[in-house]
C-alpha cells in the first residue's frame, strides 16, 4: 500500500520526554536465545514491531512457547537446545534480515529442515555471506541463484557440524552472530575474526546465559555448549537507532532540549553519538548503569553544527544511522565527507542511491560515491517542500521526515514501512509539530 504522509515544520523545538522503543537488536535475541532454553523468561520493553514480530512467528513455528502479556511484555518458554521442532510449514521472515541470517546459524545443526520465504526487500539481499561460512562447517544450506537468495532451504546436515577459524572480509553482526550460533552446536572451537568489532549484543546476551566465549582483539571463540541457563527476566533498552531520529532533529531544530529515556548506549553502537559531538552537537549521558547493556537517558539541545569527515573504522558503529546523520549534515556548515559505506548498498534498499535521488528532491546538495556521499551543508535557506519515497526502508522513511520537520515540509509515499522498527514514530513527531 503506497501511504503518503505529509510532515509539517516544527517551529518550536522540541521539548520535554521521549521514552524510546525497545533496541530491535535485542529484542531479536531475547526472543531467539530464550527459546532455546527449558526455563521461562520474561521479556520486558520488547519491541512490538513487523520485524521483531517476525521472529516471534519464527520461534513459535520451530515450537517454542511465546505469551503476550501485553504488547512490550512476552514470556517465552522452549524445550532446550536440542528441543527445537520441525515447522509444519514455510517460515515467512518478512522484512528481517536479522531473523533470517541468525536463525540459519541456529538451525544449521538441526535434525530437521526449515524453509524460509521473505518479502520483496530481503529477497533481493544477499544471503552468501552467511550460507558460505556454514558451509564450511557443515552445514547443508540450498537457495535461489547458487545459495546466495530466498526462499532458502536448511536441511540436516549429513554428519555433526565441525568448528572453523573464519575471518570475515567485512564487518557484520548478523555474519558473526550466525558463525558463533552455528558454533553452539559444532564440534570444536569456532572462531570468527572481524577487522573492526561490530555490534556484540549476541556475545553479551550469550555471556548472560551462561556461555563460555573467548574474546582477544576482534576475534571471538565459542565451544559447543550442552546447556544455556537463562536469566529470570530480560530488560530491553531503548534502541539508539531510533533514537538517533531524535538526537538529530533536537540538534539542528532552534529552540530544543529534550531528554531520550532509557536508550542503550552498547559502546558497538554509540558512533552516532560520537559522529554528532565531533560536529558540535550538545549532547549529554545522564543516569548510565550497567544491566546486560548499558544504558542512559540522554539529553539534547539545539547546537550549531559543522561538518566532519568519517569512514571504514567507525562504520560497523553506526551503519544504520547514515541517512539522518547525512540530513545533520545538510543543516551543518561546511562540508560532510562519508566514505566505507558500501554494506548501504545490499540494505533494504540501496540506501547511498536512494539517500541521494530523494533528499536531493529537498535540496540537490548530495555527491553519491561508491561507498559513500559528499554532502555540501548550509542548507537550512535553501530547502524547498517536496514529494518523496522511502522506498519501503523504514530509516529512510523517518530521516526524511525530520528533513522535512526540520526544514519547510515534505510528503512522503510508502510511509507506513515505519512499522518495521518504530510504529509509533509519527504520532511522537506529530506532538511537537
Amino acid at each position: 500500500m503506497n501511504k503518503l504522509k505529509a510532515i509539517q515544520p516544527i517551529k518550536k523545538g522540541l521539548s520535554g520526554e521521549i521514552l524510546i522503543p525497545g533496541d530491535k537488536s535485542v529484542s531479536h535475541r531475547s526472543v531467539m536465545f530464550s527459546g532455546l532454553c527449558d526455563r521461562e523468561v520474561k521479556i520486558t520493553n520488547f519491541l512490538h514491531a513487523a520485524d521483531c514480530m517476525s521472529t516471534v512467528n519464527c520461534m513459535r513455528a520451530l515450537g517454542v512457547s511465546v505469551k503476550e502479556l501485553d504488547e512490550n511484555t512476552l514470556i517465552v518458554k522452549g524445550n532446550g537446545l536440542d528441543g527445537l521442532k520441525e515447522p509444519a510449514g514455510i517460515i515467512d521472515a518478512g522484512n528481517s534480515g536479522t531473523t533470517l541470517r541468525l536463525m540459519m546459524g541456529i538451525l544449521s545443526g538441526q535434525k530437521f529442515l526449515t524453509t524460509f520465504i521473505g518479502d520483496a526487500s530481503l529477497s533481493r539481499r544477499p544471503m552468501g555471506r552467511v550460507i558460505n561460512p556454514l558451509s564450511q562447517m557443515g552445514a547443508n544450506i540450498v537457495g535461489r541463484q547458487n545459495n546466495k537468495y530466498l526462499p532458502i532451504t536448511v536441511i540436516p546436515a549429513k554428519e555433526n557440524l565441525h568448528g572453523i577459524s573464519y575471518k570475515m572480509p567485512m564487518a557484520s553482526a548478523q555474519v558473526k552472530s550466525a558463525i558463533l550460533l552455528a558454533g553452539m552446536n559444532a564440534d570444536g572451537e569456532t572462531t570468527v575474526t572481524e577487522p573492526y568489532t561490530s555490534r556484540d549484543h549476541t556475545e553479551r546476551m550469550l555471556t548472560g546465559f551462561g556461555v563460555k566465549l573467548k574474546k582477544s582483539g576482534t576475534s571471538i571463540t565459542i565451544s559447543k555448549v550442552d546447556k544455556m541457563t537463562p536469566p529470570a527476566e530480560i530488560h530491553v533498552p531503548g534502541d539508539i537507532s531510533s533514537a538517533a531520529f531524535w538526537l538529530v532533529a533536537a540538534s539542528i531544530i532552534e529552540g530544543s532540549d529534550v531528554i531520550l529515556k532509557d536508550v542503550g548506549i552498547n559502546e558497538t553502537r554509540t558512533g552516532i553519538i560520537d559522529v554528532l559531538k565531533d560536529m558540535g552537537a550538545d549532547i549529554q549521558l545522564l543516569n548510565v548503569r550497567d544491566e546486560v547493556e548499558p544504558l542512559a537517558d540522554i539529553r539534547v539541545r539545539y547546537a550549531k553544527l559543522h561538518g566532519t569527515t568519517f569512514g571504514a573504522d567507525i562504520m560497523p558503529r553506526l551503519i544504520d544511522e547514515i541517512p539522518i546523520i547525512a540530513v545533520a549534515a545538510m543543516f551543518a556548515e561546511g562540508t560532510t565527507k562519508i566514505t566505507g559505506a558500501g554494506e548501504l548498498r545490499v540494505k533494504e534498499t540501496d540506501r547511498l542511491q536512494v539517500i541521494t535521488d530523494e533528499f536531493n528532491k529537498v535540496c540537490p546538495c548530495i555527491e553519491g560515491l561508491e561507498d559513500g556521499m559528499i554532502i555540501t551543508g548550509g542548507q537550512k535557506n535553501n530547502l524547498k517542500f517536496a514529494r518523496c519515497n522511502s522506498h519501503d526502508d523504514h530509516r529512510i522513511a523517518m530521516a526524511l521526515a525530520i528533513l522535512g520537520a526540520a526544514g519547510v515540509g515534505v510528503e512522503i509515499e510508502n510511509s507506513e514501512c515505519v512499522n518495521i522498527s518504530y510504529p509509533t514514530f509519527y504520532e511522537i513527531l506529530t506532538h511537537f509539530e
